[in-house]
């Protein structure tokens, strides 16, 4: 049956948007937040770009850590070294899919980021489990790598902020920020109408700063 041509054109699909998430694998919130921006894929015209930010590079330096938050950020040296190195040597889909067999164990089974933690990722993903060697190696190549991954990211949002950062393309120009932070994981609709809040605000010029103080614990749940 040929068309009708008085009907009217379908309208075009949107172009997905590509949103450039940082994140580093040892960050609960930049876990939740790349969690709730795969609940937006399946409802908006928006795609997820994983890219490396790193709380040891933040935080390199810094006086007055607790003793909880320097062990910590001495830890995480390693897997966003082993992140660093699968993007170089493997392909950034190769470094989001480390990223996430690493949170599922971190955040979603409550483990230490170890290197047993590291090789168990690189395993399910198909990488070389050497690649788990170069977390305590001091490779002055990779670091910079490193270091200017972190960069891209946070040099425009300024460095009073941590993970996750967003940049989102827009007609004029890329809007970054910090954020959003949550707890449990918006799903579905509700994660959709998140987005469009969070864009809509991020992109008014004006606007710098939003912000309450986080009563509920650490939640992974998702609440649609």
């Amino acid at each position: 049956m040929s068309p009708d041509p008085a009907a009217p054109a379908a309208a075009p699909a949107a172009l997905p948007v590509w949103v450039d998430v940082f994140v580093d694998p040892v960050c609960p919130f930049a876990w939740i937040t790349s969690r709730w921006m795969r609940e937006v894929e399946a409802v908006r015209p928006v795609r997820m770009r994983l890219r490396v930010m790193s709380l040891s590079v933040l935080n390199d330096g810094r006086d007055g850590l607790s003793d909880f938050y320097r062990d910590l950020v001495g830890r995480a040296w390693g897997p966003v070294r082993v992140l660093i190195a699968t993007e170089r040597d493997h392909g950034a889909e190769a470094m989001a899919a480390l990223y996430e067999a690493m949170g599922r164990r971190i955040h979603g089974e409550d483990r230490r980021a170890d290197d047993a933690l590291v090789r168990e990722a690189l395993a399910e993903v198909g990488l070389p489990a050497e690649l788990a060697l170069v977390g305590t190696s001091d490779d002055p190549d990779l670091d910079a790598a490193l270091r200017a991954s972190h960069h891209a990211g946070m040099d425009l949002v300024g460095q009073e902020v941590g993970t996750p950062v967003l940049h989102v393309p827009t007609d004029t120009g890329t809007v970054a920020f910090f954020g959003p932070v949550l707890t449990p994981i918006p799903a579905g609709e509700r994660a959709g109408r998140l987005w469009d809040g969070v864009v809509a605000v991020a992109g008014e010029e004006s606007f710098y700063e939003l912000k309450r103080s986080r009563t509920r614990p650490l939640a992974f749940d998702r609440v649609p």
